[in-house]
């Protein structure tokens, strides 16, 4: 049975970098779902190394900094595709180069260019491809994180970039409701183990202390966000617009776990 209903529907999926990708999850989960799987990444070099992971799928170069490469990323989609039913946007950076640095230091440069790279690019792209998606059952998802309102140190000025970015998707999804049925809503994870996370200062401890503080004493897994940003795309989600659904196993409601307080206070369990 088709449950997901995504069998030759054809979807750009932004931001793979390798196999530990949100974005490569997402869509191994779409092909295998029968879907039409389109790739954008960043840079020549990435074209490269995801040819060896994808075969002939049709991967795109576009560095989504640049308002042009954008334009000619839809310029290309539209030579090969007359449609897209679905868009996936997994796109982060953030220049941790400087070294860790308490929030209110943030350097200008860097908060501006996480903003453009992580949040404007959603919608810059989902602006240039609004006369691709198709009218009656477009998705468009977004990668974002569990939860904004957690002022982790390590994690710095990407929260509130994120916060940005939930924030944009019911803008979106309200902006497009005037001539359309597109959709757009945002998978929010909680710590995954991916090389992007490998360069935030810190992010071991604190994937090791987020995976005790789920209800199942185990890690969020790529492969469980991945299959929910598949649902999001398929016309089975139908009902669900301007929304982040969270996937933490059950993180957000278990701070006070007696084994995290007990180790906490040093107190033994009782």
């Amino acid at each position: 049975m088709d449950f997901l209903q995504l069998a030759g529907r054809t979807i750009l999926v932004m931001g793979v970098a390798n196999r530990k990708s949100v974005a490569y999850h997402v869509a191994q989960v779409l092909r295998e779902a029968g879907a039409d799987v389109l790739y954008a990444v960043r840079s020549e070099a990435r074209r490269e190394s995801l040819k060896k992971l994808v075969g002939d799928a049709p991967i795109y170069v576009c560095d989504v900094e640049h308002q042009d490469h954008i334009d000619k990323l839809r310029e290309d989609v539209g030579k090969d595709r007359q449609q897209l039913t679905g868009l996936v946007h997994s796109i982060a950076f953030a220049d941790y180069s400087a070294g860790w640095q308490p929030f209110h230091a943030t350097p200008r440069a860097a908060f501006l260019q996480a903003v453009d790279i992580s949040c404007f690019s959603f919608i810059a792209v989902s602006n240039a491809f609004r006369d691709m998606l198709d009218p009656e059952q477009g998705s468009v998802v977004s990668i974002s994180i569990s939860t904004t309102r957690m002022a982790a140190e390590n994690y710095g000025y990407m929260a509130p970039v994120k916060a940005a970015l939930d924030s944009s998707v019911c803008f979106l999804a309200k902006s497009f409701s005037e001539f359309s049925k597109v959709r757009f809503n945002a998978v929010c994870p909680g710590l995954l183990k991916t090389s992007a996370s490998a360069g935030i200062p810190g992010y071991v401890d604190s994937y090791l202390f987020a995976e005790q503080a789920t209800l199942r004493k185990s890690a969020v897994q790529t492969s469980e966000v991945a299959n929910v940003a598949a649902f999001l795309l398929s016309p089975r989600s139908s009902g669900i617009n301007a929304q982040g659904i969270v996937i933490d196993a059950g993180m957000g409601v278990n701070y006070f776990d007696k084994a995290l307080v007990s180790q906490a206070v040093g107190h033994p369990q009782s």
